[in-house]
């Protein structure tokens, strides 16, 4: 298995901000906080019933690298390859291993109480509860 590429998935990322800003005239500024505002976009993007299949695969990456590179920053992580996300990296960070593609299939299937800003706030309390036990 090939360790993911780095700079692609932030050229995702980028693509991600441009395209929230351009479209929603909303800015992600790679922040922790900035995942709220796309979260709202995702809802947004719902609004008029489910993606269709190019929509979704484009937000799907989008959103995916996005997310993972927001984690990334904040908590010095990187992107990994993992056996329970095939296709799609893994973000490893504080000692803790994440799925950020497979939260934002979740959040853009529109499953409910599903969030991206939740996902990386949880992180450091997900870390703490590993270390302890």
């Amino acid at each position: 298995m090939s360790a993911p590429d780095p700079t692609y998935l932030h050229t995702l990322a980028d693509e991600c901000v441009d395209l929230v800003s351009r479209q929603f005239g909303r800015l992600l500024d790679w922040s922790p906080e900035s995942l709220s505002t796309l979260d709202e976009v995702c809802a947004g993007l719902l609004a008029d019933g489910p993606l269709a299949d190019e929509r979704l695969d484009l937000w799907w990456r989008l959103v995916g690298a996005y997310t993972g590179e927001v984690t990334v920053r904040a908590y010095g992580g990187e992107w990994i390859e993992h056996e329970r996300s095939p296709g799609a990296p893994a973000v490893s960070a504080l000692g803790v291993t994440g799925f950020p593609f497979g939260l934002a299939a979740r959040v853009l299937d529109g499953e409910p109480d599903k969030s991206l800003a939740s996902f990386v706030r949880a992180l450091p309390a997900i870390a703490e509860r590993a270390r302890r036990d």
